[in-house]
């Protein structure tokens, strides 16, 4: 293990806190009574762990490709299942993201939740544990244990506190992301079968012959598929944005669907690189579907939260794009609008959530012109769907550049397709602010919308939820050279161990492995 990972040097077991806090916090509620007690100890849980894992971003070395701030405890040595955490330039990122977003989610919780605070506060919280822990696992076991373990929480945060529908949504959720969970458990157990260790770092570096990288990337991909998820596999997403609460549909949004990302590049393109080059026509096919049909889906919804629903298909399309042009402005782009994305929707969710609570609805009719009547709210609003289709100087812009650029590079027509998804962003974005800034306005303030809804503007605690994405907005839109070189190592890495398989002979690809053993008849 000690060829792959870096020891954590800062004296304190930092990724284990950061999985253990929310946990132990969530354990903490049932404790607790009161409805500010527990809003002000969900607050207090989040913002300590959003601090804790500042360390991450500070102390990481932007020179090595390796797993840095890395804990490793065996647990049951004869069957390989160990506890082994670790972060390199992808993995941290996600982290970070993470653990910004959590104290957010409470915020725009405080009073759009009414009922069940301790069990909502729990639910947050082993929400955050499990999803953190996803990034840091490198031990496939505990990976998957992590995995499985956001379902539940997820699921409830729909079924208890969603919409009428929540029932067909939670129940739909459940179900896609348990048929995805279930190939990735096969793909684990057949792992294990073939080299006889769970470690991730060492599976990345075994050459699988051709034929069983083929089924391994079938099963990883229909796993990660759905979570991202990529068309015709997203029908579960809209149903599960537009029934969730705000912080559920932030969560979905920043986070969850990230997942899909990171099992990209974590699992498909390092340890079945060989079929990676083989269905990548296919990957990229189904990305630039994904994109165009996100688009226009979006461009027909008269449900603000449905349309930006719809609209995160598309974005997620151009990360699956950026990921199989094979190349580092791709890569680094798909990284980007997953960091952008999280950002930029999770406010949005955020903006339709404070409007629902003023006109306790959601279509795009019944919050027109609201102009006047809430100009620091539209500002934000603004500025926010300007960043969702990549305006220049904000952050989504930096992100999808690159992907086009290299599309562009790879083949003019997946450029030009691509092209066409940019431009139906900014139609239903454009579309929208239009409608909710200035449609039916007659230039004057009024004390309601003319339906009988009394309208006041952000307060405070909305202001600075909001402001403290938008910091984000601009810092990465004007200078994300700071991400992209705590991410370029491990992509190079990662480029470099699918370009090795191009140029390995045909029938190096296709040699047998025994049961247990590695390429090289050695164990990892």
């Amino acid at each position: 293990m000690d060829t792959y990972l870096i020891a954590n040097t800062l004296g304190y077991p930092v990724l284990s806190i950061l999985v253990l806090l929310p946990l132990v916090g969530g354990l903490v509620t049932f404790f607790l009574q009161g409805e500010k007690v527990l809003k002000g100890w969900g607050l207090v849980v989040t913002t300590t762990t959003a601090v804790l894992s500042l360390p991450l971003y500070t102390a990481f070395q932007h020179d090595t490709a390796l797993y840095q701030f890395a804990e490793v405890a065996h647990w049951f040595p004869f069957l390989d299942l160990s506890y082994v955490v670790g972060v390199d330039g992808i993995s941290v990122l996600l982290v970070l993201l993470t653990s910004l977003i959590m104290p957010l989610c409470v915020l725009c919780s405080w009073t759009y939740i009414t009922e069940r605070h301790k069990e909502f506060i729990c639910v947050l919280l082993l929400m955050e544990a499990s999803m953190i822990g996803v990034f840091v696992s490198l031990n496939l076991v505990l990976f998957f244990i992590f995995w499985e373990a956001m379902l539940v929480p997820m699921y409830l945060l729909i079924a208890v506190w969603g919409g009428e529908r929540r029932d067909y949504a939670s129940i739909k959720f459940f179900l896609y992301t348990l048929l995805g969970s279930v190939f990735l458990l096969v793909s684990i157990a057949v792992l294990y079968i073939r080299c006889g260790t769970f470690f991730i770092p060492a599976l990345m570096d075994v050459g699988f012959p051709f034929g069983f990288q083929v089924w391994l990337f079938l099963a990883f991909t229909l796993a990660f598929a759905i979570k991202i998820p990529m068309f015709p596999l997203h029908t579960w997403l809209p149903a599960a944005h537009v029934e969730a609460p705000v912080a559920g549909s932030v969560i979905l949004a920043s986070i969850l669907l990230k997942m899909g990302g990171y099992g990209f590049l974590r699992f498909c393109l390092p340890m079945a690189p060989a079929a990676t080059l083989y269905f990548v026509p296919w990957l990229i096919g189904l990305s630039l579907v994904s994109i165009v049909a996100g688009g226009y889906l979006a461009l027909g919804q008269s449900d603000v939260k449905k349309l930006i629903a719809y609209s995160s298909v598309g974005h997620m399309g151009f990360v699956t794009l950026g990921i199989f042009l094979l190349t580092t402005g791709g890569l680094q782009g798909a990284m980007l609008q997953m960091i952008n994305h999280g950002i930029v929707t999770g406010a949005l969710f955020i903006l339709v959530g404070i409007i629902y609570e003023r006109t306790h609805s959601r279509e795009i009719e019944d919050n027109k012109a609201l102009g006047m009547l809430m100009p620091a709210y539209v500002s934000y609003l603004v500025v926010f769907s300007l960043a969702s289709f990549g305006f220049p100087g904000t952050n989504s812009f930096v992100g999808e550049f690159l992907v086009l650029v290299s599309a562009f590079k790879v083949s003019t027509t997946v450029g030009l397709i691509a092209i066409l998804g940019a431009i139906l962003a900014a139609a239903y974005m454009l579309r929208l602010v239009q409608a909710m800034v200035w449609a039916d306005s007659d230039g004057h303030a009024h004390a309601d919308d003319g339906k009988g809804h009394t309208l006041w503007d952000l307060n405070l605690r909305e202001i600075v939820t909001l402001g403290f994405l938008l910091v984000f907005v601009f810092w990465i839109g004007l200078n994300p050279k700071p991400l992209i070189r705590v991410m370029e190592p491990s992509l190079a890495h990662l480029l470099q161990q699918v370009e090795e398989a191009r140029e390995l002979p045909h029938g190096t690809l296709h040699s047998s492995l025994e049961p247990g053993r590695c390429m090289d008849g050695a164990q990892p």
